[in-house]
């Protein structure tokens, strides 16, 4: 892996973990579905416009078209809009502890449900990774955390992992990767107005609600989804998605630090636990590198 893969990584990991800071300061003044559905259309419509900039087509072979609709689907409607919702009640560290679990329940998926095998180093890490949800959770749900929004988490992450399983289709090539992000936010989009449609309207406007607007759209909802195309592209999905054992460090300090939410011990050593799990679960899917004969 060469410097610019590594850069790239840590900046896609801190993009990523980012996100949840901004949708809760979203979500606390603004309708969590339409707020998304929105910033969707928007981010959608200029990853469309860089694409046409670009030279590239519009055009998507079927395979593309069907796994870019999942991809929508999953990470954009049902991910991104379950996070929005539970975040009204929920800590933005936590969910970012959550949502960053999906590593591990693909591993989890891939021996349980494929029968693929899991190698010893791997097994572990699914192991850590669990001891370091149940130290989190035990210590947070008897401070009182809201259950529900936590069965919201839940289920985007296992949605996140559906989208995870579909994406190398969804990346395919063709240079068209600027057009399928911006295909797939559009998914997401038309599947949230129909919720969104439901919602109360309610918006309690402020200069740290535009802020956050328009930071979630650009860099989360944009930056970060090209990023991590490019770095799929670049190495592969497997070592790609080595980065994702950053986003619970990144999501809890990010938090805390600017939306001022507590850390406690527990916190503290789950997160630890969990980020030392997912980078097992990942280094053991990575083949060794054969010396030249």
């Amino acid at each position: 892996m060469d410097l610019r893969a590594i850069l790239m990584g840590l900046a896609f990991a801190a993009m990523w973990s980012s996100a949840f800071t901004s949708a809760r300061i979203i979500v606390t003044a603004a309708p969590p579905v339409s707020a998304l559905a929105l910033r969707f259309a928007i981010s959608g419509a200029l990853a469309l416009l860089i694409a046409l900039a670009r030279g590239e087509s519009w055009r998507l072979t079927p395979a593309q078209w069907k796994a870019t609709i999942l991809f929508g689907i999953c990470q954009n409607a049902l991910y991104l809009g379950l996070n929005f919702v539970a975040m009204q009640s929920v800590e933005a560290s936590l969910a970012a502890i959550i949502a960053s679990t999906m590593p591990l329940i693909v591993a989890f998926a891939g021996w349980a449900i494929f029968g693929e095998r899991l190698p010893v180093m791997g097994a572990v890490g699914l192991g850590a990774g669990v001891a370091g949800v149940v130290i989190i959770m035990g210590a947070r749900l008897s401070g009182g955390t809201d259950l529900w929004g936590v069965a919201l988490c839940v289920v985007a992450a296992c949605a996140l992992a559906a989208a995870t399983l579909s994406l190398r289709k969804a990346s395919g090539g063709g240079g068209s990767v600027m057009t399928v992000v911006g295909m797939q936010m559009l998914v997401g989009a038309a599947v949230l107005l129909i919720p969104a449609a439901f919602e109360n309207h309610v918006i309690q406007p402020s200069w740290a609600l535009c802020w956050a607007f328009l930071y979630t759209t650009l860099v989360p909802g944009l930056a970060a989804t090209i990023v991590w195309f490019l770095l799929v592209e670049r190495i592969g999905a497997v070592r790609a998605a080595t980065f994702h054992f950053l986003n619970p460090v990144f999501g809890v300090a990010i938090a805390a630090a600017l939306l001022g939410e507590a850390l406690r011990l527990a916190d503290l050593v789950g997160v630890l636990v969990i980020a030392g799990g997912i980078l097992a679960v990942q280094l053991s899917k990575q083949k060794p590198v054969q010396p030249p004969v």
